[in-house]
């Protein structure tokens, strides 16, 4: 069985729109998408739309993650990806989404947004996945099975193993959809690694982490072909603006990776320290492990600390609304600086003295 068995029958009958840029390339006179023929000022190049999947940047992404160009598809952020799969392979009223709470929401808003129904295999106390829970409440009707990893706003891995056992379960039956939005700051394998066994593997990618293009919305989603092929029928026909694409292969670069690659390993060593002296803070009840850029931390109140950091100008995320997650906040490693600020807030004796 085929991944392709999966997806909505309509979806893949459906004739995609053909782009000026998709019908025709080469040439030096163009005169084929309606553009106008003069650039704006200071923006050569702008009055003509942009390639639909950049091939630069496809081949720079593919090197990167350690696969052929045809498996990369670019799009807005990973959001734009999660959008896509659920639209081509959930039915309306039919089909279903699962993920495991607490997790990314964006999952479970575009699976409504669809009017699919969203399945729940919740988080276990520690916030571990559970292959065995997870898989007893698959239906012949779920489409998607969503794994973070690490998990947002956990901040967890789950293990390689549980990945290849959910996938193996999986086959036939459902895709399995890896979120490795903060891959980068861990020291894990990615499940890149299983597409080549499992055609129902698809695996989410960013570069608004650790590549810091946050403003830029430049994602990707490494699937097979034939996944690739079927998102880029019902795909905007020009997803991603040319400065945006000129950031991304700025970032991508050999003087870019290296400053990335510096400034994950400041994130690694803040993320040690804050974790370390956050627990230290009366205030605090626990910090959760974290293989992300971000913390989750349990507070003894957590709306207080709340409006204590956005009173001192700091904005962290209330997790309050999460299952298993009323006490706490996700405050994200920012710079050494920024840090400090926030352990002086937290514990103003401290400064006093």
């Amino acid at each position: 069985m085929s991944v392709l068995d999966l997806a909505r029958p309509d979806i893949l009958a459906i004739t995609p729109y053909a782009s000026a840029r998709m019908e025709a390339s080469g040439g030096s006179v163009f005169l084929n998408a309606n553009e106008s023929a003069w650039a704006p000022p200071g923006g050569d190049g702008l009055n003509r739309y942009p390639d639909p999947q950049p091939p630069a940047l496809v081949a720079r992404l593919a090197e990167l993650y350690g696969v052929d160009a045809d498996r990369v598809l670019v799009g807005r952020g990973s959001d734009e990806a999660i959008d896509l799969l659920v639209r081509a392979f959930c039915r309306a009223g039919t089909d279903a989404v699962l993920i495991s709470p607490p997790t990314f929401g964006m999952y479970a808003v575009c699976a409504r947004i669809q009017g699919a129904q969203v399945i729940e295999s919740p988080l276990e106390a520690d916030f571990s996945l559970d292959a065995d829970r997870l898989l007893a409440v698959v239906t012949p009707n779920t489409k998607l099975v969503f794994v973070c990893s690490p998990n947002n706003p956990t901040g967890n891995l789950v293990d390689a193993a549980t990945i290849e056992r959910i996938a193996a379960a999986l086959e036939g039956r459902a895709v399995l959809v890896v979120d490795e939005a903060y891959a980068e700051f861990t020291h894990a394998s990615s499940a890149v690694s299983l597409i080549d066994r499992f055609d129902h593997v698809a695996v989410l990618r960013t570069l608004s982490k650790a590549w810091a293009l946050a403003g830029a919305r430049v994602g990707a989603l490494v699937a097979r072909p034939g996944v690739v092929a079927l998102l880029r029928h019902i795909m905007a026909p020009y997803p991603l603006p040319r400065p945006c694409v000129d950031a991304a292969l700025f970032a991508l670069s050999d003087e870019g990776a290296v400053k990335s690659d510096s400034h994950v390993v400041v994130v690694r060593q803040e993320r040690e320290r804050m974790q370390r002296e956050l627990g230290a803070l009366a205030c605090v009840r626990t910090v959760l492990p974290s293989q992300a850029n971000f913390l989750a931390v349990r507070f003894a109140d957590a709306s207080q600390t709340y409006a204590r950091l956005l009173a001192a100008g700091v904005l962290v995320r209330d997790l309050t609304r999460y299952p298993g997650l009323g006490d706490a906040l996700r405050i994200t490693i920012g710079t050494a600086g920024e840090n400090d600020r926030v352990l002086a807030i937290l514990n103003p004796e401290a400064t006093d003295a």
